[in-house]
């Protein structure tokens, strides 16, 4: 069964992921692998410096590089990701195809925003309220409100989110994500 686990900035994707990876559950990461894919080892620098010239430093991509190219002219995010999203495909079949696990998630934050949703068996929706996002968000040290709410228009809506889940996660508290988390595992695993 492949799992896609989604939801928003600041929702507690990444402490749920943890969650099922703690209990021996396959978890793909879809920003860690851009992460790896973007080092100097990896395949996008030498695809993306070639198609925006100077967005690269000592071999790996430079994310402020692009986030000013995007500032600049929108269309761009469109053809990074024409480069970007089939490198992250390919990675995402080779962790399918290397495991046989009963139960595998795939941490995708924009998987209904990028239709992924549609090659997963399940959707489980990681939510909590947004003073709790905004904060968690913000604590983080790293963004303003401008920057959240500019993350915040590309994403689909949380209700929406909830809407077309099958399984939603309350992350308010650990202890009630830890139970979801549970309860999703003792189904499938």
């Amino acid at each position: 069964m492949i799992l896609g686990l989604t939801g928003s900035i600041g929702m507690g994707k990444t402490t749920t992921a943890a969650m099922f990876r703690d209990r021996g559950v396959p978890v793909w990461d879809a920003d860690a692998t851009v992460h790896r894919l973007y080092a100097p080892d990896g395949p996008a620098p030498a695809l993306l410096e070639a198609a925006f010239p100077g967005t690269t430093v000592d071999g790996a991509v430079d994310r402020d590089a692009l986030r000013k190219i995007i500032a600049a002219d929108p269309s761009a995010l469109d053809r990074i990701d024409a480069i970007v999203h089939p490198l992250v495909a390919a990675d995402r079949a080779a962790f399918l195809a290397a495991t046989d696990a009963p139960l595998v998630v795939l941490d995708v934050p924009l998987l209904f925003e990028t239709g992924l949703d549609a090659a997963v068996d399940r959707v489980a929706v990681v939510s909590t309220d947004a003073a709790t996002q905004r904060q968690r968000v913000l604590a983080r040290g790293t963004m303003t409100e401008a920057d959240l709410a500019a993350i915040l228009s590309r994403q689909m809506p949380d209700a929406d989110k909830r809407a077309r889940a099958h399984y939603i996660i309350d992350t308010s508290t650990r202890a009630t994500a830890q139970d979801m988390v549970e309860r999703i595992i003792a189904e499938w695993a």
